[in-house]
């Protein structure tokens, strides 16, 4: 028993973390992560400033005529112009890849055969539920399958001629009554 209560001590010492002690580390994690993020961004601007200086060099406009300054502006534009074209074919080379690669995910698949059905619960339905629930509002045939049975006529048997004939029960019953009655009954048996 004295086993049993020191694991016990021990299990309830290990998970304890007091609210304070939880907050000073997440305090200090997101200290850290500020500084990161601060350092990244001033690493991407020095490589900006860099990139710019090696590609771009200033522009001198200082004694330029405006005919040179024109010709200037026209080989920008056409630089920007071959920027652009180079950029709609990386962009059209790429959605051209990945559309390949949504196909020949789709052939692995297909190749594996090994879809995961999900289970499916069996639910009574009517046909006219089922329609209902696939078409919508666009159902309009019921399928009430005993409305659209023919009717059928059944032969007239004797028995039912006989009641027909016989027209008002009361005439039926006094012919019945008494010892004719019963007298016509035992020789309508024979």
């Amino acid at each position: 028993m004295f086993l049993i209560f020191d694991v016990h001590l021990s299990l309830q010492k290990k998970s304890k973390m007091t609210s304070s002690r939880r907050m000073h580390l997440k305090s200090l994690l997101l200290s850290l992560a500020k500084a990161a993020i601060e350092k990244e961004d001033a690493d991407r601007i020095v490589e900006k400033e860099r990139y710019m200086a090696e590609h771009c060099q200033a522009l001198q406009v200082h004694g330029i005529s405006m005919a040179e300054l024109q010709d200037l502006c026209k080989k920008i534009h056409a630089r920007i112009d071959a920027a652009d074209e180079e950029r709609y074919d990386l962009q059209t080379r790429v959605n051209k890849t990945a559309k390949e690669i949504d196909d020949l995910n789709l052939k692995v698949f297909d190749l594996k055969g090994k879809f995961k059905r999900p289970p499916l619960k069996r639910v009574r339905m009517s046909a006219d539920a089922m329609l209902r629930a696939l078409l919508g509002s666009k159902h309009k045939v019921s399928m009430d399958l005993r409305a659209n049975l023919k009717q059928v006529k059944k032969e007239d048997t004797e028995k039912e001629k006989d009641l027909r004939d016989v027209g008002d029960w009361r005439k039926n019953i006094e012919e019945k009554a008494g010892m004719e009655g019963r007298k016509k009954m035992f020789e309508g048996a024979e």
